[in-house]
């Protein structure tokens, strides 16, 4: 019992402990000519990155980096990616905060 306890555990922070997103931050430079330097898009075509959930963004990378998923430009700049560029990457554009406000 103990044991399936502590594995539960660390399988609960394992991918907390993976992701960093200063790392991320670093990584996505090269994302901010199209999705902006805080992940708000400055291209009329590209999403805003900023606040999505980094399941979402993860998801999202595998896919283009693997062809599920096809654009001409995200597969080949996903195409490099590490698992870990991926995870620092979602973990950056999860991290920063936006608000909504009306007009």
């Amino acid at each position: 019992m103990l044991n399936w306890l502590l594995s539960l555990a660390l399988v609960g922070t394992g991918p907390a402990l993976a992701q960093d997103s200063a790392a991320g931050r670093l990584k996505a430079q090269a994302c901010s000519v199209c999705h902006g330097t805080m992940g708000v898009a400055v291209h009329p075509e590209a999403p805003h990155l900023a606040g999505q959930p980094a399941a979402y963004l993860e998801t999202q990378l595998r896919h283009y980096r693997n062809g599920q998923r096809q654009h001409p430009v995200m597969n080949v700049i996903a195409k490099p990616l590490s698992d870990s560029d991926i995870e620092n990457l979602a973990a950056w554009f999860a991290s920063i905060r936006v608000d909504a406000q009306g007009r």
